[in-house]
């Protein structure tokens, strides 16, 4: 299934889902960015894929400055079927395209 195709619904969005994201700082739209534009990430568990996505921020995050903001989406197929399993934020700087980087993980 080609991941660029998707286009996620409101009912993708589980409300456990929805409550990380709240709490981490991440919106849909940056979801949809990052299962589309993201790369491969590297610590997705057996069965699951990950993409990574990192966007310029320059705004502060729980009272602190950050330039940069990372996104890490986890999904899986089952059954055929597109299914978000979570969402995982990190702001920082000086991100690498691929993973790593210094920030505080949210």
């Amino acid at each position: 299934m080609n991941i660029e195709k998707i286009k996620l619904a409101v009912s993708d969005f589980h409300p456990h889902l929805k409550a990380r994201m709240l709490e981490r700082g991440v919106t849909e739209e940056e979801v949809e960015k990052t299962l589309e534009e993201g790369w491969e990430a590297d610590d997705a568990k057996a069965g699951t894929t990950g993409k990574v996505f990192v966007s310029p921020y320059n705004s502060d995050w729980e009272g602190k400055p950050f330039a940069e903001k990372e996104v890490t989406v986890y999904y899986k197929l089952a059954g055929g079927k597109f299914v978000l399993l979570t969402v995982k934020a990190r702001y920082g700087k000086s991100f690498s395209k691929g993973g790593g980087g210094h920030a505080n993980r949210i």
